[in-house]
């Protein structure tokens, strides 16, 4: 299984950055560029918590871009809880991110990063499904050591974000099925990246924080361990969206923000 290196980047003290003309850049994605500039906004306090944000007319003038454009932006960032849109009122900022999240993330990588965690949320679910189902005893050998490993960062403050990656692959690799394998693979860079990312973030948090983390690796591991399939993909789907959730807000706490029907959507 081969490792993605880590692409930290060590950056300057943080400065909200100018409204430009997004077309100048040339973006391969011109929403992703928007959320990603309206994030940092938000972050830096520019749009404090319950303010409005600028109209759809505003920001297409201020940063050059169409209206589906600053339309897609903001639905993102509603689906991500980060604002909630009122009909006929606008959009107000829900929470606010850490700074952290603007040092730690890929230049440019924001959006990418949790588009990923909705895929992963999906593959990874029925993964743990159907690891819980098919898995054999070297597989919970190779889950159970990247999970100690993952206990073994905490307890020494490290970040642990290999581990954490190889208790995912190990998972996938559970299945008996190899496209698993390399649709995870395929995702490994922004995987390891946003398990940097969010792992930094705890470590930087309340023990409390990174207890809950680890708590929720074990809760999946047990149920692929007992081969309970049902309980390990609600454990998996609730992890990631949990998981998304503390990288977007520094506040969140499990349980406040569920889905329909009180099940953690992911």
């Amino acid at each position: 299984m081969s490792r993605v290196q880590s692409n930290a980047r060590a950056r300057g003290a943080l400065r909200e950055p100018a409204a430009e003309d997004l077309r100048a850049q040339r973006p391969p994605r011109l929403a992703d560029q928007l959320y990603d500039r309206l994030l940092q906004q938000i972050t830096y306090g520019k749009y404090p918590e319950e303010s409005r944000l600028p109209s759809e007319f505003e920001l297409c003038a201020a940063f050059g871009v169409s209206r589906p454009v600053v339309r897609e932006a903001l639905f993102r960032l509603q689906a991500d809880g980060v604002i909630v849109s009122q009909r006929g009122a606008g959009s107000y900022v829900r929470r606010r991110p850490s700074p952290e999240l603007i040092r730690l993330a890929p230049i440019g990588g924001l959006a990418e990063l949790v588009r990923c965690m909705e895929l992963r949320g999906a593959l990874e679910g029925e993964a743990a499904y159907m690891a819980a189902m098919r898995r054999g005893d070297e597989d919970i050998q190779a889950i159970a050591a990247a999970l100690q490993d993952m206990r073994l960062a905490f307890e020494a403050r490290q970040v642990g974000n290999e581990a954490d990656y190889r208790f995912h692959q190990a998972i996938a690799a559970a299945c008996g099925n190899d496209l698993f394998v390399t649709m995870l693979q395929s995702l490994s860079q922004q995987i390891f990246d946003y398990m940097r990312v969010m792992r930094s973030l705890a470590l930087a948090s309340a023990a409390s924080r990174g207890q809950q983390v680890q708590r929720e690796h074990e809760r999946i591991f047990q149920a692929i361990r007992d081969q309970r399939p049902e309980q390990a993909r609600e454990a998996m789907r609730e992890h990631i969206y949990n998981s998304r959730m503390r990288t977007l807000d520094a506040s969140f706490s499990p349980g406040a923000n569920r889905g329909p029907g009180g099940t953690a959507a992911a």
